[in-house]
């Protein structure tokens, strides 16, 4: 079997564990005194967000004091998270205990001496005040927000539980436009204050040492592989699988592995972008050194104008500055791409 995948969000046989996030983000909700209730994991398409926050997930559920519960941001998410609770086997005579009787809601949940709950945020609301009496934690996981009606609603609501300490907790996966636009409602800024993690590249050199151990290649011809995916979560599993499957080096499957990035990732996030976006990524693609100068006079903008989109783009997560003053895409071979993308549009 294939140890590589070309799934999205499910975890490949062969991952690469980001330790250090993961314990960061697992203490600063578990600690004694929690760092934050709050946080969110921002980066491009393919760069691993939801195989990191399953991870987390997995992680908190091992403690027999948290509930975890992965909800959808195309849902409505106090009526899911309502849902999901009163279902939840382990808290049933705790509701039961509290006598909140959930049995108009449809949850199962009857109490004959008590009337129903009539309003799912009311019933929501009654089930984490008596979850936080018995010291229970809830980490609800939202993955690939976005700024909808169902994701507003429910962010507004979980600032009331946070100012009522309720051990509630919140951890949301997506891509920055996505996250700032959702910090930019008017009655959401609290999200401002919350911590945001951007997903950083893999370890050149435990990449490296899986292909060796996968492909029984040398330490050149692994690092040789692993400077091609530069870190690249869906690019390592990609360059893996296709070499697998082909029994080959990656050389021989290079062009394949280019038509994957663009097709299933790439082309999105070309699509995304503004076109002043991709003046400034055409540019870079043209200049080999690097330097800002270089990309600015080529993009023909100000210094002023572009610095915004370059502040733009390395905010997505879509080129780094190595050094002061250089700048390189952080995809790999994303350059050829915008080459070939560029040169065919014009």
């Amino acid at each position: 079997m294939n140890p590589f995948s070309l799934s999205f969000g499910k975890e490949p046989i062969n991952a690469i564990r980001q330790d250090m996030q993961i314990n960061e983000i697992v203490e600063g909700f578990t600690s004694e005194n929690p760092a934050f209730q709050v946080c969110m994991i921002t980066g491009v398409r393919g760069s691993g967000k939801t195989v990191l926050m399953t991870e987390i997930s997995n992680e908190i559920k091992k403690n027999k004091d948290w509930i975890t519960v992965e909800l959808s941001p195309e849902r409505d998410l106090i009526h899911a998270l309502t849902a999901e609770l009163g279902h939840h086997r382990d808290l049933l005579q705790i509701f039961k205990e509290a006598k909140i009787n959930l049995s108009f809601l449809g949850f199962g949940l009857e109490i004959d001496t008590e009337p129903s709950v009539m309003d799912t945020s009311v019933a929501l609301d009654r089930m984490l005040e008596q979850l936080t009496k018995k010291d229970k934690k809830v980490l609800i996981t939202v993955d690939e927000a976005v700024p909808n009606a169902h994701v507003r609603v429910f962010a507004s609501q979980f600032q009331i539980y946070m100012r009522k300490n309720y051990h509630v907790y919140l951890l949301m996966t997506g891509l920055y436009d996505k996250i700032h636009e959702l910090q930019n409602q008017d009655t959401l800024t609290f999200l401002y204050r919350a911590p945001k993690f951007p997903m950083s590249p893999l370890n050149s050199q435990l990449i490296a040492k899986q292909y060796q151990q996968v492909f029984d290649i040398s330490e050149r011809e692994a690092a040789g592989m692993a400077g091609i995916v530069k870190g690249y979560p869906y690019a390592y599993q990609v360059l893996g699988y296709l070499c697998y499957k082909n029994r080959c080096g990656y050389d021989q499957v290079i062009e394949e592995f280019d038509a994957y990035l663009g097709e299933y990732v790439y082309d999105k996030i070309w699509a995304e972008m503004s076109e002043k976006d991709r003046r400034v990524a055409e540019a870079l693609s043209k200049c080999e050194n690097g330097r800002v100068r270089e990309i600015r006079e080529a993009a023909g903008m100000t210094s002023q104008e572009f610095s915004v989109y370059r502040d733009r783009m390395l905010r997505k997560g879509i080129m780094v500055s190595p050094v002061y003053g250089h700048l390189r895409f952080t995809l790999p071979r994303f350059e050829r791409y915008v080459k070939r993308k560029t040169d065919y549009e014009y």
